[in-house]
């Protein structure tokens, strides 16, 4: 015997025409941050849902003030500046997508831009403020600084670089305290001759990626690597300075290469992070760093191939978020025979002191240094072990307490209060340069804080 079902539709095709039936909005406000001027933002998109019966008709859409050459609207899938009669269906809604081009204002000034989206229903107008605030930049493109030049990057305007900078031998690139170079995606500064980063505390250097806006949500394209390739210090290079200075978003972070002769870099407070290869690579070069904070990669905080290197009061950390780690921490290579790279050049000569290696992952490459010249004395490490011959005065598998907490994309490596690492260095081994920190905050010259950061105890009622 056949059966036969008859279906009806239960879906309601009646509009409402009561007032006080509204669409509801995602946002009051569509706040599109800091873009530069005379370019193009990323798409950001709020929603207009109908959480009424009956279907909702819009009746009209528009800009204000016409988007004053500046907004562009998509809704529900049509361009246009004004829409009529959207119909959205109870229960459901619709996207709307903006995107703005500020226009420039000749001044180093942020300049605030509004527009009124409003939305008419039942006879009753209803409005989402959009909002941006627009910066000029200078925009440099294939910028090569040649021999026996000495160019200067100030902080007036922040910078745009388009394929690269490079600076040849015997040239020098000054970056002025408070410089800001936003590098675009594949951008790479490569110095063949030399850099000095002149930043302070009160006015640090940064370079970083051109993307202001956020990746989903409230998460900034700030806590992305690979939005630039990096730095990269060829063999030609000698004598580069960097202070205060802050390296982020890269792909390979910065690298030192190959530079034999004096000091190939010397960084004093920096903060080289989020890299989706290592926050910094040497190989057989001399480098120094003073109150440095190494952190977030994916393959590994450090990678160290022979050289003469000095890390003091240096805090390397690893809680890269978008890959799982690849590396130690800290990787040592070329450092006795059963590592030996045959480039025929010196075993490593390494030390660290007063320095913190914890994180996620394992801290170092090599746990028995036995007979090599690396040494790493009154430091805090994540390993259990015991001291020797070149581990001395160490503090072992203790966490540091940094403020740093990854689930909510907090990366701070400060530390807090009962820290292991608070007033446990060593003052006879604090170098001049480490006496202030990056926030300048003075090392306490009897009992200093291990790590790039001096402890500051947190505020108590």
């Amino acid at each position: 015997m056949a059966v036969t079902v008859a279906l009806t539709s239960c879906i309601e095709d009646g509009f409402t025409t009561s007032p006080s039936d509204q669409p509801e909005f995602s946002v009051d406000t569509l706040d599109m941050g800091v873009v530069f001027t005379a370019q193009g933002t990323p798409t950001y998109s709020f929603t207009v849902r109908n959480r009424h019966g009956k279907m909702l008709n819009i009746s009209n859409i528009s800009l204000r003030d016409g988007g004053k050459g500046i907004f562009r609207l998509n809704v529900d899938g049509q361009s246009g500046r004004t829409f009529d009669n959207v119909e959205i269906r109870p229960n459901d809604s619709i996207y709307v997508f903006v995107e703005a081009t500020v226009p420039e204002v000749g001044t180093p000034l942020l300049n605030e831009v509004l527009d009124c989206l409003d939305f008419m229903t039942n006879g009753v107008t209803r409005t989402v403020v959009l909002r941006a605030e627009g910066r000029d930049v200078k925009r440099l493109r294939g910028l090569t600084i040649e021999q026996g030049e000495e160019y200067h990057l100030t902080a007036e305007y922040p910078y745009q670089i388009f394929d690269s900078i490079v600076v040849r031998p015997g040239a020098t690139l000054v970056l002025d305290p408070g410089a800001t170079l936003h590098f675009h995606d594949k951008a790479f500064l490569r110095v063949e001759g030399r850099l000095l980063s002149e930043g302070t505390a009160e006015s640090p250097v940064n370079l970083t990626g051109d993307r202001t806006d956020n990746v989903v949500g409230s998460i900034p394209f700030d806590l992305m690597a690979s939005q630039w390739y990096g730095v990269k210090f060829t063999p030609e290079s000698h004598g580069s300075e960097l202070s205060h200075t802050v390296i982020r978003n890269t792909v390979a972070g910065v690298a030192v290469d190959s530079i034999t002769e004096g000091v190939a870099l010397k960084m004093v407070n920096c903060r080289l992070r989020n890299s989706a290869g290592y926050a910094f690579e040497s190989r057989h070069s001399r480098v120094e760093a003073y109150g440095c904070e190494f952190a977030d990669a994916s393959l590994g905080v450090v990678s160290l191939t022979g050289g003469d290197l000095t890390f003091n009061h240096c805090t390397f950390a690893n809680y890269y978020l978008f890959t799982a780690l690849r590396g130690p921490a800290v990787q040592l290579w070329h450092i006795d025979g059963e590592n030996d790279d045959e480039s025929g050049l010196p075993y490593m000569k390494a030390d660290f002191s007063n320095c913190i290696i914890y994180g996620n992952g394992t801290d170092m490459s090599h746990g028995d240094l036995t007979g090599t010249g690396v040494f790493i004395v009154n430091t805090l490490l994540k390993s259990k072990g015991d001291d020797d011959d070149n581990f001395i005065r160490c503090i072992w598998d203790k966490d540091p307490l940094y403020y740093t907490v990854r689930e909510d994309y907090v990366f701070d490596y400060r530390l807090r209060d009962d820290s292991s690492a608070a007033m446990a260095g060593d003052p006879s081994l604090m170098r001049p340069e480490a006496r202030v920190d990056f926030y300048g905050v003075r090392r306490d010259p009897a009992a200093p804080s291990l790590g790039a950061y001096q402890y500051v105890p947190s505020a108590t009622e």
